[in-house]
């Protein structure tokens, strides 16, 4: 038996459908890599341990996690870990959510020059954010932010954009004084989209000079500038977050999230999928779409991330490298209770028992701590 919680998991749709799709769908190594480890996770291909009760006798089997980040299993404890780190770390003041996005007349761009392309966005993003504090009409100050690439929409089409948490100000540049930004907005978007446009566009065509940017067969690059410089880009900026609470539930949210989580998928018969999405052209509202379960797939695996490429970035004074001391500036000056980190240097049991409740090593039957692991070997999958 394996390990299931979801009556329709995204392992079951790959594992039937893995011999069709995978004999013609062209997938690089990376997706290769990631589809096998959705479906081997916590399976007896992956090995594993029984849980055996030395008062009672009783038995549970559990398999070994892929740990693939691309996994919608395999998140929990992680996110769980990195947003205490963070959330630690933060400045103790209100915050505000950006959303960088790009016109869809540059998917077939960034898709085929992910890893460069995603790169540039980050930069963008990070530059224009940064650029535009620092004008005196504006903050005059130096931001910080903590950034998050996403590329999937609800439906699962492909839609790079960045996600990124900048608290409500900034320090100046000795670091002895918070200047508060605008209660309402952080800052105007209208600037901030030109400004972002513009970097990025520089950007990409550096690289095009430089050859290192694949153009989409049958366009031109400065086809593509001028219909992007057509088009309106908007950063969107929501309201300010009330307290650290939510903030740390947005983190926990939006950083280890995968394209699409068990829960949302809501049936897999007669060949198709249909699942759970929000249309936020209808307001939020909450539909059901349903898709050929080849063209799931196909979705979902446009989103796994180049090899190697960190998804989550961090600018200005909120950059590793100043984390520590701009915090203590920052809160030094704002005076304001920080949140105390809870699980570091705990295991990924420990974690698991501080956040639920619930004690791995507790007997499910007689309820007494008698629990032990016993390592099971890992067991060959055919060809």
């Amino acid at each position: 038996m394996e390990n299931k919680r979801q009556k329709t998991e995204l392992a079951d749709i790959f594992i039937e459908h893995a011999a069709d799709y995978l004999n013609t769908a062209k997938l690089c190594p990376v997706q290769k890599k990631a589809y096998q480890a959705i479906t081997q996770c916590r399976s007896a291909s992956m090995g594993g341990h029984i849980n055996s009760c030395d008062n009672c006798g009783y038995n549970q089997q559990a398999y070994n996690s892929c740990r693939n980040r691309h996994c919608p299993k395999c998140q929990f404890i992680r996110k769980a870990k990195w947003v205490d780190k963070l959330a630690s770390n933060l400045p103790a003041t209100k915050y505000f959510h950006l959303v960088f996005t790009v016109p869809h007349c540059l998917n077939k761009l960034f898709y085929i020059n992910q890893k460069l392309t995603y790169g540039a966005l980050f930069k963008a993003a990070g530059q224009s954010l940064m650029q535009c504090a620092k004008t005196p009409k504006y903050l005059g100050a130096k931001a910080g932010a903590v950034s998050i690439l996403h590329t999937w929409g609800q439906n699962l089409d492909y839609h790079p954009h960045i996600h990124m948490i900048v608290p409500a100000g900034g320090l100046t540049e000795d670091g002895r004084e918070w200047i508060p930004s605008n209660p309402n907005y952080f800052l105007p978007v209208k600037v901030l989209s030109a400004v972002f446009r513009g970097l990025l566009l520089k950007l990409l065509e550096a690289s095009f000079k430089n050859d290192r940017l694949k153009i989409p067969t049958g366009t031109h690059f400065e086809q593509l500038k001028q219909q992007c410089y057509k088009t309106k880009w908007v950063v969107y900026s929501e309201k300010p977050f009330k307290c650290s609470e939510n903030l740390i539930n947005y983190l926990g949210n939006y950083t280890h999230r995968v394209a699409i989580s068990n829960q949302r998928i809501k049936s897999h018969q007669n060949g198709k999928v249909s699942f759970w999405y929000k249309d936020y052209r209808c307001g939020g509202l909450k539909k059901v779409m349903s898709l050929e379960a080849k063209e799931f797939i196909r979705r979902f695996m446009q989103h796994v991330l180049p090899d190697g490429f960190c998804k989550i970035r961090y600018f200005g004074f909120m950059s590793l490298s100043n984390l520590k001391q701009a915090r203590e500036d920052c809160n030094l000056i704002i005076n304001k209770v920080t949140y105390f980190p809870v699980l570091e240097g705990l295991n990924g049991l420990e974690v698991y028992r501080q956040i639920t409740g619930n004690d791995p090593a507790e007997c499910p039957k007689c309820k007494t701590k008698s629990m032990k692991a016993v390592p099971l070997p890992k067991q060959k999958t055919p060809g």
